[in-house]
């Protein structure tokens, strides 16, 4: 059987960006083929989200040996819809057209559910309401939280780390999820903020150049910094930069890679023979900023300041290997505040693609082009009819543009009805689609705007080793520091 060329694999990712295949999809003896001709390529299939989207499912539900009859056929649809969702740091792959089970994946991931009382909790402890992602359940799970809330209760302080992989020379609306939440946490909580950018891991995953993944971050760091961050609080660097500029930073990752072994690394990540040695390498540099002794210009060489860590839940290997070495090494556990993922366009069995213009709004997009995107792409729960439409109403739960407004329209009450309209067939899709890009269109243009205002000397600013404003409080007492490391 004969190998496919790279244009070949483009033609198909290119196909499968146009077909589903996650609901109602059955494995047939032309998906067969082209599996097995996939196989030997799936290394260099990375980058063509679409198709991998499609190789992941189907090794999930692919019958071995294949069984051609019709029953067979029937009995192997039926399993599809209880195929496991497939998540890790490179791959998401729901086995629904609802998304990810998000319930199972707290299980799976041994995390626990954000409730309403430690989200009572918080509120109690900064005197305001929660975020509408907390309130909504976008930020759903977490490690630990409880435990910072705790601290600030009794007065005590903290510091947020989250990061970006600049994969692209623009982040998408996917992208500006967790550092929506982080900027509310930081005025909400009043704390520092160190911002990773991994070019590193970018040069090792991606096929670009090195110099190509430094200037993605930094045009990325911009993006950013026009979410709105307090300078006199944030620290954003590259690992590039730092890892020169911070000895600190390289003594850390020494510290860790001597208490993780390659076993433990390949069980958590599922490196294996053909993964270059960088890769294997780098999940320590991403550790390592959950510890405060990594930031001597901030928090004064102190070891001891707890770390809040929102990011996505496909994120969360990283940090369970970080949370494994943290009490080896005397170090205290970061808390971790998990996101669903953020839907492409064409539906929820996948977060976005920065390679994939079309599967994301993009925040260089024009109000044309977020109009011409949603309307043409964005995956819609309406009826075939009018008519079926307004008697059955809209299936809401598979409705990307409801799924959107969940994250980006922040009244309460106008989301809700919009939802409970759309549901009941009082709205048609052209309608919630016009508010969805109505809502969009104002967010970007926006963020172009403050975009603007970022110069390479406020760039610079925020990306040089400086002390920050930190409110440091008392160390913790050595009760709270056992406490940490046995806390799981």
């Amino acid at each position: 059987m004969s190998l496919l060329c790279k244009e070949e694999l483009s033609k198909w990712d290119k196909h499968f960006s146009e077909s589903s295949y996650v609901s109602s999809y059955c494995f047939s003896s032309s998906d067969e083929k082209l599996y097995l001709q996939v196989v030997p390529l799936k290394q260099d299939i990375k980058d063509l989200c679409h198709l991998t989207r499609w190789f992941n499912h189907c090794t999930a539900i692919r019958p071995s040996p294949m069984a051609p009859s019709k029953a067979a056929m029937e009995k192997n649809h039926d399993a599809t819809e209880e195929a496991d969702d497939f998540v890790d740091p490179w791959t998401v792959t729901a086995s629904s057209n609802k998304g990810i089970d998000y319930n199972k994946l707290i299980a799976k991931f041994g995390s626990s559910a954000l409730t309403p009382d430690l989200i009572t909790r918080l509120e109690a402890a900064i005197d305001k309401p929660a975020h509408h992602f907390l309130k909504r359940g976008i930020f759903f799970s977490h490690r630990e939280l409880d435990r910072i809330v705790s601290l600030v209760e009794r007065g005590k302080s903290f510091y947020l780390y989250t990061g970006r992989g600049p994969s692209s020379e623009a982040m998408h609306l996917g992208h500006l999820i967790p550092f929506m939440m982080t900027k509310w946490l930081q005025n909400a909580f009043d704390v520092p903020l160190v911002v990773q950018l991994t070019d590193d891991e970018k040069y090792l995953w991606k096929d670009f150049t090195l110099d190509q993944c430094h200037q993605m971050a930094y045009n990325n760091a911009k993006d950013i910094i026009a979410i709105g961050f307090d300078v006199s609080k944030t620290f954003i660097f590259s690992d590039v930069d730092y890892m020169t500029q911070c000895t600190e930073f390289y003594r850390n990752v020494l510290l860790v890679h001597k208490h993780v072994t390659y076993n433990q690394m390949r069980a958590i990540f599922g490196f294996d023979g053909s993964s270059n040695t960088g890769r294997i390498m780098f999940p320590p540099v991403q550790a390592v900023p959950a510890f405060s002794s990594t930031f001597p210009h901030i928090f004064g060489g102190r070891k001891d300041v707890p770390c809040l860590i929102p990011c996505a839940i496909d994120q969360d290997p990283y940090f369970r290997m970080t949370r494994d070495v943290a009490p080896r090494l005397g170090l205290q556990k970061p808390a971790l505040l998990h996101s669903v993922f953020f839907p492409a366009l064409q539906g929820a069995a996948s977060k976005m693609s920065a390679s994939d213009t079309n599967s994301s709004i993009f925040l260089t997009d024009t109000p044309a082009q977020i109009k011409k995107k949603i309307n043409k792409y964005a995956f819609s729960g309406g009826r075939d009819t009018v008519e079926e439409h307004r008697a059955k109403g809209a299936d809401v739960e598979v409705d990307v543009s409801c799924m959107y407004l969940r994250f980006f329209e922040e009244d309460d009450t106008e989301y809700t009805n919009i939802i409970d309209q759309y549901a009941k067939g009082e709205l048609l899709t052209g309608e919630v689609k016009a508010r969805l890009i109505a809502v969009l269109q104002k967010l970007v243009t926006d963020h172009q705007q403050r975009r603007k205002l970022v110069s390479d000397e406020l760039l610079q600013q925020f990306m040089t080793p400086r002390p920050l404003n930190f409110r440091a409080g008392p160390p913790p007492q050595e009760k709270e520091i056992k406490s940490s490391k046995s806390a799981s």
